[in-house]
């Protein structure tokens, strides 16, 4: 029987900030890895690739609040720095919103 994955093991080295900021990390992160397993088998961070992420951010967050897409997208660059990935999320919603609260 194996164990099951733990994300806060996982991201323990990337997760700063006040407390109520990692739990909300560690919250999004398992949702995220709840997702991409049932849609694509891929129980660990280390087995994901780009499009998971992508595909969460435009699908399984689709209809949800601009803030709520960007705290996952904070959420996911935490994971692809973990992974030492260094992917780019262009063309999503959460990448949009961004766009627009930094030029004001």
């Amino acid at each position: 029987m194996s164990k099951p994955f733990d994300m806060e093991l996982f991201l323990t080295g990337v997760l700063t900030g006040s407390h109520a900021t990692r739990k909300r990390h560690l919250r999004q992160a398992k949702l995220i890895q709840s997702e991409i397993a049932e849609r694509w088998q891929r129980d660990t961070p280390w087995a994901w690739q780009k499009k998971h992420m992508v595909w969460f951010l435009n699908n399984r967050l689709y209809g949800r609040s601009e803030s709520t897409s960007y705290y996952y997208l904070l959420t996911i660059r935490l994971l692809a720095r973990r992974l030492k990935a260094s992917w780019v999320f262009k063309n999503c919603k959460a990448q949009e919103t961004e766009s627009r609260a930094l030029r004001g």
